[in-house]
């Protein structure tokens, strides 16, 4: 199957370089980017060919992309890349505004490609056992979740995060969606109100995006669950970021630490002092694994369109609750926020 990536913007397309040729029967036929100096680099540093803009790679015809441009961009690669005939694995957020992402999806079905959203933490084995859990009724009635979602911020290795133009907002558009996903997933459940305290405690007041945010959100099934989502770890900190839930039952807790298996490392070639090397599974690998079987197989992805627009729903609802201090329910907000 032939795979490309269409641009380097996002931080974890370093991550997709790596992992693509080590999945069986992919060729990862290479990258666009409009970064000279970083494709040039990238090239170099992979061996993995730069085939210079979006169209020029999907002239070559390949059979899925992934797309990593800034959030304010997907919608246009998305487009191409559907109208090409390449079935779309999309970064999340899946787009700044709603109406954007309701045009991706028309593309798609459109031009009958299929389209993922990239959560890789629902792949993680932690939170697949979870599901796994509430699924059987072991914690019995579910009564709340607190999660958190702390990093650093991406700035310091893609400057456009800060730039609210190209990313939509800052803290969450980046991490409120990964948890606001694993709710309704874990719960088989709609989210249903938001209500979000949304501030800058990290970056100067130059920085025109957010880089914290404390939301409540309520569910479908009525279970209340708390968003901890922010750009607050230094960049010393050992390891990118972490994620945690706290799962309150009927008839127990269950406490999970996503990124917990790790190897603590002291080595003066190591870009963080000291740095945490993970031991585990690679819940990106196995996201990028379900992604290309769904293709291969002709199968709906097993996280889709509709996902990625549930949390970014989510996403905007906090914005809308922080600038009208209100609870914001979410079937008011409309399709062009």
């Amino acid at each position: 199957m032939k795979v490309g990536i269409l641009s380097l913007a996002h931080v974890h397309a370093d991550g997709y370089l790596a992992l693509l040729p080590e999945l069986p029967d992919v060729r990862l036929i290479g990258f666009s980017d409009d970064d000279t100096e970083r494709a040039q680099a990238t090239a170099a540093r992979t061996d993995i060919p730069w085939l210079g803009s979006d169209a020029a790679l999907l002239a070559e015809r390949p059979d899925a992309v992934i797309i990593c441009s800034e959030n304010a961009k997907h919608r246009a690669a998305v487009e191409q890349a559907a109208a090409a005939g390449a079935h779309v694995l999309c970064e999340k957020p899946i787009a700044t505004t709603l109406a954007d992402a309701l045009s991706m999806r028309e593309a798609c079905e459109r031009h009958g490609v299929s389209f993922m959203t990239a959560f890789p933490m629902r792949f993680d084995a932690s939170l697949q056992a979870l599901k796994a859990m509430l699924k059987q009724g072991e914690l019995g009635r579910v009564y709340g979740i607190n999660g958190i979602n702390h990093a650093e911020c991406p700035s310091r290795h893609r400057a456009w995060f800060v730039d609210p133009e190209l990313a939509g907002g800052g803290a969450v558009m980046d991490h409120i969606v990964h948890l606001a996903d694993l709710y309704r997933w874990l719960l088989a459940s709609e989210i249903t109100a938001v209500y979000a305290e949304v501030g800058n405690p990290f970056l100067p007041e130059s920085v025109a995006v957010d880089t914290a945010c404390l939301a409540s959100v309520t569910l479908s099934n009525g279970v209340f669950a708390s968003i901890d989502a922010s750009w607050s770890r230094p960049s010393s900190y050992p390891r990118w970021g972490q994620l945690k839930l706290e799962v309150v039952g009927e008839r127990g807790a269950v406490a999970i630490d996503a990124f917990a298996q790790h190897l603590t490392l002291y080595s003066p070639h190591a870009s963080r002092q000291p740095s945490w090397v993970n031991w585990g599974g690679n819940p990106n690998r196995a996201m990028l694994a379900a992604f290309i079987a769904s293709v291969r197989l002709g199968a709906p992805p097993p996280v889709t369109w509709q996902d990625g627009y549930q949390a970014l729903r989510v996403a905007l609802a906090c914005y809308a609750s922080q600038a009208g201090g209100a609870v914001v329910p979410l079937g008011g907000l409309t399709a062009v926020g």
